[in-house]
């Protein structure tokens, strides 16, 4: 299984510190949310909406190194387009992931 890093945002900063701090503090601030909004929407069979906060999702796992995690989003946003959820258990893995990443890095 791949994990999370920061090599991605080190290397768009430069070494400039604050910029790094100041993505990694978007990261840490909107994904507990779109996490949250995500599993509501699966809850409530409103696969459209899913889809679309994977979509939002899926960018923060390429900017985290997730390659793996980046093209499974990619296929399990389409899949929910047309109702298919079959790849939810390995998405909610690379999910528990990154938010245990995010918390480690808070």
């Amino acid at each position: 299984m791949e994990h999370p890093n920061l090599d991605y945002i080190k290397e768009i900063s430069g070494g400039n510190e604050e910029f790094e701090k100041k993505f990694l503090n978007i990261i840490q601030t909107e994904f507990p949310k779109e996490k949250d909004e995500y599993m509501e929407n699966l809850e409530s069979q409103n696969l459209d909406e899913s889809a679309k906060i994977v979509h939002k999702i899926k960018h923060k796992l390429g900017i985290l190194g997730l390659q793996e995690g980046y093209r499974l989003a990619i296929k399990y946003e389409e899949d929910l387009k047309y109702g298919d959820t079959k790849l939810q258990g390995q998405f909610h893995e690379v999910l528990k992931t990154v938010e245990q990443f995010v918390l480690k890095i808070a």
